[in-house]
């Protein structure tokens, strides 16, 4: 899942340090693909540290019901065959594009079907401290924390989910991540045909699209902090 589908369940929490850490997984992938961290059974004098590792392993405790959910299963691979003859010749994987595509057709959906408040996200993450968030990083052993910070400012600051909001940012998105591994991985007419699929895609989704939600949420071990 991305960031604010994550976001959804812990979307009532007051407590910034755990909302920080049901995305930091993704934060830090976005930072550097490089950066590995496993601070799942740390133990911290910081309460607030503690909390963002809880918020961690929520993290990953929704992305494991979120990968076998039948939703996510069946979606993305309908993705993957309704995207594949748009992007002929390019060097990215239907697969992964399917994969990709419906975690931000959900970000999309939530945000213009009320269900979360971006604003709201990102007032939880100028809450939070940047020593503790330096703390976490280095007890988790992170060579370079400031190297992440810097990165974390620029996110809050863009403001950039924003634009989840139009579909064709979504594409955008979807080429962002791409250019990670590929240089130049489309070509304009291959976006503009890839904008139409997502739209379609998105409009058949909106009477069902919660179901994912409302799965994983019965599943849940880890309740929403308080």
């Amino acid at each position: 899942m991305n960031f604010l589908s994550h976001y959804y369940f812990d979307r009532d929490t007051a407590n910034c340090y755990f909302v920080l850490g049901t995305v930091l997984p993704d934060l830090l992938k976005n930072a550097d693909k490089t950066i590995i961290l496993h601070p799942e059974k740390l133990k911290h004098p910081d309460k607030n540290v503690n909390t963002i590792i809880a918020g961690w392993n929520k993290h990953l405790e929704v992305d494991k019901y979120f990968h076998s959910d039948d939703f996510f299963v069946t979606h993305s691979h309908n993705l993957k065959k309704e995207l594949a003859p748009a992007i002929i010749g390019s060097p990215v994987k239907p697969f992964f594009l399917g994969h990709i595509a419906i975690e931000l057709i959900l970000d999309n959906l939530l945000i213009t079907t009320g269900e979360i408040g971006i604003n709201e996200f990102y007032d939880h993450l100028d809450s939070c401290q940047e020593d503790t968030i330096a703390e976490f990083l280095s007890f988790a052993e992170m060579k370079d924390p400031n190297k992440f910070l810097r990165f974390y400012r620029e996110f809050r600051q863009s403001r950039y989910l924003h634009t989840y909001i139009n579909v064709d940012q979504i594409t955008y998105a979807l080429k962002r991540i791409c250019m990670r591994v590929w240089r130049n991985p489309f070509t304009i007419q291959q976006e503009a045909d890839m904008t139409a699929i997502l739209l379609g895609y998105r409009l058949g989704l909106m009477s069902s699209f919660m179901d994912v939600f409302n799965n994983i949420s019965a599943k849940l071990i880890s309740p929403a902090q308080i």
